[in-house]
Protein backbone atom coordinates (compact mmCIF):
# COMPACT_ATOMS: atom_id res chain seq x y z
CA UNK A 1 0.00 0.00 0.00
CA UNK A 2 0.91 3.63 -1.02
CA UNK A 3 -0.01 6.98 1.04
CA UNK A 4 -1.11 10.09 -1.65
CA UNK A 5 0.34 12.81 1.13
CA UNK A 6 1.24 16.40 1.12
CA UNK A 7 4.64 16.93 3.04
CA UNK A 8 4.67 19.55 5.39
CA UNK A 9 7.88 22.29 5.30
CA UNK A 10 9.20 23.97 7.70
CA UNK A 11 8.15 25.42 10.32
CA UNK A 12 5.07 23.22 10.73
CA UNK A 13 7.13 20.17 10.65
CA UNK A 14 9.87 21.40 13.13
CA UNK A 15 7.18 22.10 15.60
CA UNK A 16 5.08 18.81 14.79
CA UNK A 17 8.60 16.69 15.05
CA UNK A 18 9.46 18.58 18.73
CA UNK A 19 5.63 17.14 19.86
CA UNK A 20 6.93 13.86 18.36
CA UNK A 21 9.97 13.56 19.85
CA UNK A 22 8.80 14.66 23.50
CA UNK A 23 5.64 11.95 23.12
CA UNK A 24 8.84 9.62 22.59
CA UNK A 25 10.90 11.03 25.79
CA UNK A 26 8.01 10.98 28.41
CA UNK A 27 6.04 8.16 27.13
CA UNK A 28 8.23 5.93 24.48
CA UNK A 29 5.89 6.54 21.89
CA UNK A 30 7.93 6.04 18.65
CA UNK A 31 6.05 4.03 16.23
CA UNK A 32 4.37 7.37 14.54
CA UNK A 33 8.25 7.95 13.51
CA UNK A 34 8.16 4.78 10.96
CA UNK A 35 7.05 7.90 8.99
CA UNK A 36 9.83 10.60 9.69
CA UNK A 37 8.44 13.30 7.94
CA UNK A 38 5.31 14.87 9.29
CA UNK A 39 2.79 14.96 6.27
CA UNK A 40 -0.98 15.18 5.11
CA UNK A 41 -2.52 12.04 4.00
CA UNK A 42 -5.13 12.13 1.26
CA UNK A 43 -5.75 9.00 0.65
CA UNK A 44 -3.88 5.04 0.93
CA UNK A 45 -4.12 2.95 -2.14
CA UNK A 46 -2.87 -0.13 -3.95
CA UNK A 47 -2.52 1.31 -7.75
CA UNK A 48 -2.39 -1.33 -10.49
CA UNK A 49 -0.60 1.04 -12.18
CA UNK A 50 1.53 2.86 -10.22
CA UNK A 51 3.63 5.01 -13.27
CA UNK A 52 0.12 6.14 -14.55
CA UNK A 53 -0.77 7.07 -11.03
CA UNK A 54 2.06 9.16 -10.79
CA UNK A 55 1.50 10.45 -14.22
CA UNK A 56 -1.74 12.01 -12.79
CA UNK A 57 -0.35 13.05 -9.87
CA UNK A 58 1.52 15.19 -11.51
CA UNK A 59 -0.64 16.90 -13.26
CA UNK A 60 -2.70 17.94 -10.61
CA UNK A 61 0.77 19.35 -9.35
CA UNK A 62 1.06 21.38 -12.20
CA UNK A 63 -2.65 23.09 -11.73
CA UNK A 64 -2.06 23.51 -7.92
CA UNK A 65 -1.14 27.01 -6.60
CA UNK A 66 0.49 26.23 -2.80
CA UNK A 67 -1.98 27.19 -0.16
CA UNK A 68 -2.44 27.55 3.74
CA UNK A 69 -4.30 25.33 5.74
CA UNK A 70 -4.30 25.81 9.06
CA UNK A 71 -4.89 23.06 12.50
CA UNK A 72 -6.55 23.97 15.44
CA UNK A 73 -6.88 21.83 19.03
CA UNK A 74 -5.98 18.04 19.76
CA UNK A 75 -7.88 14.98 18.48
CA UNK A 76 -8.38 11.27 18.97
CA UNK A 77 -9.50 8.35 16.76
CA UNK A 78 -10.52 5.81 19.42
CA UNK A 79 -9.47 1.86 19.82
CA UNK A 80 -6.90 -0.61 21.43
CA UNK A 81 -4.31 1.75 19.88
CA UNK A 82 -5.80 5.20 20.05
CA UNK A 83 -4.69 7.61 16.99
CA UNK A 84 -3.39 10.79 18.57
CA UNK A 85 -3.40 13.55 15.95
CA UNK A 86 -3.98 17.58 15.47
CA UNK A 87 -6.83 18.10 13.37
CA UNK A 88 -6.51 20.29 9.88
CA UNK A 89 -9.34 22.26 9.35
CA UNK A 90 -11.14 21.62 5.88
CA UNK A 91 -10.97 24.53 3.60
CA UNK A 92 -12.26 25.03 -0.44
CA UNK A 93 -8.52 25.00 -1.42
CA UNK A 94 -7.84 21.23 0.94
CA UNK A 95 -11.57 19.94 -0.33
CA UNK A 96 -10.77 20.73 -4.03
CA UNK A 97 -7.15 19.02 -3.83
CA UNK A 98 -8.68 15.80 -2.00
CA UNK A 99 -11.08 15.85 -4.63
CA UNK A 100 -8.76 15.83 -7.57
CA UNK A 101 -6.66 13.48 -5.89
CA UNK A 102 -9.31 10.99 -5.39
CA UNK A 103 -10.76 11.16 -8.68
CA UNK A 104 -7.03 10.91 -10.14
CA UNK A 105 -6.44 7.97 -7.88
CA UNK A 106 -9.67 5.86 -7.83
CA UNK A 107 -9.52 4.88 -11.66
CA UNK A 108 -5.84 3.51 -11.63
CA UNK A 109 -5.86 1.56 -7.98
CA UNK A 110 -7.29 -2.10 -6.99
CA UNK A 111 -7.54 -0.70 -3.65
CA UNK A 112 -8.81 2.60 -1.77
CA UNK A 113 -9.19 3.67 1.73
CA UNK A 114 -12.57 3.83 2.72
CA UNK A 115 -11.81 6.69 5.57
CA UNK A 116 -10.67 8.84 2.09
CA UNK A 117 -14.35 9.12 0.59
CA UNK A 118 -15.10 12.55 0.96
CA UNK A 119 -17.86 12.10 3.39
CA UNK A 120 -15.96 10.77 5.86
CA UNK A 121 -12.09 12.54 5.75
CA UNK A 122 -10.81 14.41 8.91
CA UNK A 123 -7.74 15.28 7.68
CA UNK A 124 -4.80 15.50 10.35
CA UNK A 125 -1.45 15.55 10.82
CA UNK A 126 -0.87 12.06 13.48
CA UNK A 127 1.34 12.38 17.13
CA UNK A 128 0.77 9.21 18.19
CA UNK A 129 -0.30 5.59 16.98
CA UNK A 130 -0.34 1.79 17.22
CA UNK A 131 1.66 2.05 20.41
CA UNK A 132 -0.41 3.90 22.46
CA UNK A 133 -3.22 2.70 25.06
CA UNK A 134 -5.96 3.76 26.54
CA UNK A 135 -4.34 3.78 29.33
CA UNK A 136 -1.70 6.09 28.34
CA UNK A 137 -4.37 8.51 26.47
CA UNK A 138 -5.00 10.54 29.48
CA UNK A 139 -1.55 11.39 30.63
CA UNK A 140 -0.44 11.97 26.99
CA UNK A 141 -3.25 14.14 27.01
CA UNK A 142 -2.61 15.81 29.87
CA UNK A 143 1.10 16.38 29.17
CA UNK A 144 0.07 17.83 25.48
CA UNK A 145 -2.46 20.03 26.84
CA UNK A 146 -0.37 22.93 27.51
CA UNK A 147 1.29 22.81 23.71
CA UNK A 148 0.41 25.08 20.57
CA UNK A 149 -1.83 23.09 17.80
CA UNK A 150 -2.75 26.27 15.94
CA UNK A 151 -0.18 25.75 12.68
CA UNK A 152 -0.24 26.80 9.15
CA UNK A 153 0.41 24.35 7.47
CA UNK A 154 1.92 25.50 3.69
CA UNK A 155 0.42 22.83 1.31
CA UNK A 156 2.89 22.44 -1.54
CA UNK A 157 3.35 19.64 -3.13
CA UNK A 158 2.07 16.26 -3.73
CA UNK A 159 3.89 12.84 -2.04
CA UNK A 160 3.60 9.42 -2.75
CA UNK A 161 5.48 7.68 0.53
CA UNK A 162 5.94 3.86 0.24
CA UNK A 163 7.27 1.25 2.75
CA UNK A 164 10.00 0.37 2.89
CA UNK A 165 11.24 -1.95 5.48
CA UNK A 166 9.89 -0.74 8.99
CA UNK A 167 9.55 3.20 7.54
CA UNK A 168 7.56 4.97 5.28
CA UNK A 169 10.04 6.57 2.62
CA UNK A 170 8.93 9.11 -0.06
CA UNK A 171 8.66 7.62 -3.66
CA UNK A 172 8.29 10.68 -5.50
CA UNK A 173 7.39 14.48 -4.39
CA UNK A 174 5.63 16.73 -6.93
CA UNK A 175 5.90 20.47 -6.26
CA UNK A 176 2.88 22.72 -6.86
CA UNK A 177 2.50 25.00 -10.06
CA UNK A 178 5.37 23.36 -11.30
CA UNK A 179 4.79 19.91 -11.41
CA UNK A 180 8.30 19.83 -10.78
CA UNK A 181 9.40 16.19 -9.74
CA UNK A 182 11.58 16.30 -6.45
CA UNK A 183 13.18 12.89 -4.91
Amino acid sequence: MLAITSLLPSPASDHINTLIKSLETEFGLTDVQATPEPHLTYQIVEPADLETLKEALHEIARITKPFIAHTTGLGMFPGDNPVIHIPVLRSDDLNLLHHRVLQAAAPLCSRTDKFSAPDLWLPHVSLALHDTTPELLGPVLRFLNNQTFNLELDINNLTILRPAGNLFVREVVFEFGSGEMVR
